[in-house]
């Protein structure tokens, strides 16, 4: 655990300016296992300090690969030196920014790091098991994977905070022939946030959720191609969070919405079904913790939920304290830095669209002729809203009943007027959390939703 160097310089903070200071520590731990044969296994680590000083409308920052008190020192009058000299050599009528509640927030316990046998130990008896139960897999791949943000904050106006974000997976690929001799692949993620030891004591847990993606990968085997066109789908969750981070999200965070996105001229506007809400939330979600919970952002600002749409009506966006300002909303703390090198930026924390009142199986019967869509490998966006979405699994339905699979295949469309097209919303809520979002610096996200059912393009053959 971090020790606190930096509460000793508060006091030294400039009283005309806002001033943050800030130590990290970044670990990552992954190994892999390909046909039973360990290809890789790493251990990496950095750390530092960093502060960032807002003065007359501009800041100022600085970083060091040490962290000592001479380094909390040196970046401290670094960052104000910088500040200093932008303000009086560039014009800004920028304000001042607005008093925050000021209190502290820190982590009450310390996070285990398993040494690397341990994950390799785990690895081999999943691999054992894959191996022997599925022998007619051309290749199988094992991933575990954990990493950890440990941050101390020291701010001049908000909440000092020590926060620690851990999240661990493993990482099961799949592959095998299909009916034409051609590989087909199928990729499976299990985890959560919290330390790999702590999520993985019995290999044996896994095994139904491996049994599950191997039948997965059989439907596939056997799989037909999707009828391309503009076609009623059902989305399932992950694909629902998915649309939710890329095609919604990032039109909504202020920094790109002064930078021209679509969501500017929209605010207070009809953008989607009223059956389509979308909260960016902070560490609590219906009663439970999501999946990587934020308490204090790297700007000092305590977290709340941001609600982005309102039944249908764009109502919000996601902002640091200079663009809440701007906009003259209330911050929500969406701030945040991956490194101790990097600046914080307006990032999404657990994004999600709320559940709805719908049955899955009545969703599902409400179909003539459509497809259920379940799982991604990638998805791409831009500013329009405009999206395109891999899709890895799905399957027909013919009659309001579920059919064969089909073959990997993409979705497109402009998510405001996809998300008109919504007519019914599942009661049910699942997240995932095991991705980066890689707004010019990674940061790990949580994404969830229930299923959806609207009309979007479907590609074919």
């Amino acid at each position: 655990m971090l020790t606190d160097l930096i509460s000793d310089f508060s006091g030294s903070f400039e009283k005309d300016s806002h001033t943050e200071l800030r130590a990290q520590t970044n670990k990552t731990r992954k190994a892999n296992l390909l046909n039973g044969n360990l290809t890789s296994n790493s251990r990496s680590e950095s750390s530092g300090v960093s502060a960032r000083v807002y003065k007359k409308g501009f800041y100022g920052f600085s970083s060091a690969a040490e962290y000592t008190a001479e380094s909390c020192r040196n970046v401290l009058n670094a960052a104000t030196a910088n500040a200093d000299y932008f303000a009086s050599h560039l014009s800004s009528a920028k304000p001042d920014l607005p008093p925050l509640p000021a209190g502290s927030v820190r982590v009450q316990e310390d996070i285990t790091d398993p040494e690397q046998k341990y994950y390799i130990d785990f690895m081999r008896e999943i691999d054992s098991y894959i191996a022997k139960k599925y022998p007619d897999l051309s290749s199988r791949s094992i991933t575990a994977y954990a990493d950890s943000m440990e941050k101390l904050l020291c701010v001049s106006n908000g909440y000092d905070s020590h926060s620690i974000m851990p999240r661990s997976y493993i990482y099961v690929q799949m592959t095998a022939p299909d009916k034409d001799g051609q590989p087909v692949e199928f990729f499976k993620v299990i985890g959560d946030f919290g330390t790999f030891d702590k999520n993985f004591k019995d290999p044996a847990a896994l095994f139904p959720a491996i049994d599950s993606a191997y039948k997965s990968l059989c439907d596939k085997k056997q799989a037909v191609y999707a009828e391309a066109g503009f076609k009623t789908c059902i989305l399932a969750p992950y694909m629902t969070g998915m649309l939710a981070h890329e095609a919604v999200g990032h039109t909504v965070e202020a920094d790109l919405v002064l930078g021209g996105s679509v969501a500017g001229p929209n605010l207070g506007k009809i953008v989607a079904s009223d059956k389509i809400s979308l909260v960016d939330f902070a560490h609590t979600a219906f009663g439970k913790p999501v999946p990587l919970p934020v308490y204090v952002d790297d700007e000092g600002t305590k977290t709340e939920d941001a609600l982005l749409i309102d039944k249908g009506r764009l109502v919000g966006y996601m902002n640091s304290r200079v663009t809440a300002n701007h906009f003259n909303m209330t911050p929500t703390g969406n701030a945040r830095a991956y490194g101790f090198y990097d600046e914080p930026l307006i990032r999404m924390r657990n994004t999600a669209v709320l559940p709805g009142t719908d049955s899955l199986q009545k969703m599902i019967e409400s179909v003539d002729d459509g497809y259920y869509l379940l799982d991604s490998n990638n998805g791409q966006a831009d500013t329009t809203g405009e999206f395109m979405f891999g899709v890895t699994l799905g399957y027909e339905i013919k009659n309001g009943k579920l059919g064969r699979a089909i073959k990997d295949t993409t979705i497109s469309g402009v998510a405001f007027e996809m998300l008109k097209t919504v007519d019914m919303v599942s009661d049910e809520m699942e997240w995932v959390s095991s991705g980066f979002c890689g707004k010019k610096q990674p940061m790990p996200v949580g994404m969830g939703g229930p299923s959806i059912k609207c009309r979007v393009n479907i590609g074919g053959r």
